[in-house]
């Protein structure tokens, strides 16, 4: 079946590399002082007049996510901690008022099941969940920042019924390239300044910052995708091969639930299985960390894991993960010319107020 999405498979991804347009190598490298915020796996989880299955025993509700977005619109009236649990937070930024951030970049999982759908043609209740609470607006049911949007699994696993298996896909990338794509006929919400339309991964830049949503993961070609391993070579040569500091979101990996693969004997996907690996091989994860290779990558964020803050290291790169979006996590960023500050926290209280669990601080080069 000719579907939107392997049209754009086929024909683009040719002339690509053509219509790209040239990036003059500035001579230095911008200024940067950005603050932005990192959330992932919103589960947003309307269905008709209710909730999809277990949603409310999981705490996938309205109100928990309600609770998280007043959290993010009050945290420029707070500052950075000082100390954590009993400690030195070693944050460069410690006590200082945080800036108003500059965005909030969402890691995959918006929905919790494609979007919402019924078997029928329909505009998916959970797509209109998120899209009412994380859009930028100016109420108190609204995030007040510009959003970049990252599609997980539970938004592009779902297949419709044949012959439109694709559909439930379409409409979340549809959403992305509404949000963020530049069009000669109407300006995006969020404008970005690369991106592709053959897997949807995109890019911008906050002066002598670059950062790249790369959707599920870089190289995704689960059911039909395309992948932008290639887009992202060419996009990390035109916008860093001067050595600006870059930053990667995506929604899977390399925590334990990240890498597992299927036990045989257990008849189960976990950490210590030798099977089929459940989300992303360990050929895709080489893949992109070589793509990586020679950039100055100082972040990769990610999500899909729930329950646990994260910081560790992976070839050398720092990855960051907070806890869901509908159980209150996310990740506060600064990053400046010389510094890289990353407060994970979640929301603590129904007024906006904050805790954070984790402080990570590190001078750059």
């Amino acid at each position: 079946m000719l579907t939107r999405r392997s049209l754009l498979t086929q024909g683009l991804t040719a002339g690509v590399a053509l219509s790209m347009p040239s990036i003059a190598r500035p001579a230095t490298i911008p200024p940067v002082n950005v603050t932005f915020l990192v959330i992932s796996d919103v589960h947003a989880c309307r269905f008709g007049d209710g909730l999809s299955p277990n949603c409310q025993q999981e705490g996938k509700t309205d109100a928990n996510l309600l609770r998280h977005i007043l959290a993010l619109n009050n945290i420029h009236h707070q500052t950075w901690p000082e100390a954590i649990g009993g400690k030195p937070s070693g944050l460069s930024a410690a006590g200082q008022r945080i800036a108003r951030p500059q965005g909030i970049i969402v890691c995959g999982d918006v929905t919790d099941d494609g979007g919402g759908q019924t078997a029928e043609f329909a505009e998916g209740s959970q797509l209109l969940q998120f899209s009412h609470r994380y859009q930028q607006g100016r109420g108190p049911d609204q995030v007040h920042f510009p959003v970049y949007v990252g599609l997980g699994n539970h938004d592009l696993d779902q297949d419709g019924r044949p012959p439109q298996t694709d559909w439930y896909r379409d409409e979340l990338r549809d959403y992305v390239q509404m949000n963020h794509k530049p069009s000669v006929f109407f300006k995006p919400a969020v404008p970005v300044d690369n991106y592709d339309e053959a897997s949807d991964n995109y890019s911008w830049n906050w002066g002598g910052l670059h950062l790249i949503q790369a959707q599920r993961y870089a190289g995704d070609t689960n059911k039909g995708t395309a992948s932008g391993l290639d887009w992202m070579k060419r996009d990390l040569k035109s916008y860093a091969g001067d050595g600006r500091p870059v930053v990667i979101f995506q929604h899977y990996g390399w925590d334990h639930f990240s890498v597992e693969r299927w036990d045989p004997k257990k008849k189960t996907f976990d950490d210590a299985g030798t099977g089929t690996p459940h989300w992303w091989d360990e050929s895709e994860r080489q893949d992109l960390l070589a793509t990586l290779s020679g950039y100055n990558i100082i972040g990769i964020f990610h999500g899909h894991e729930h329950d646990t803050p994260m910081t560790y290291k992976v070839n050398g790169i720092d990855v960051f993960k907070a806890k869901a979006a509908f159980m209150g996590g996310f990740c506060l960023v600064r990053v400046t010319s010389n510094t890289m500050d990353v407060a994970i926290g979640e929301a603590a209280d129904d007024k906006g107020g904050v805790r954070f669990d984790t402080a990570f601080s590190k001078a750059l080069r």
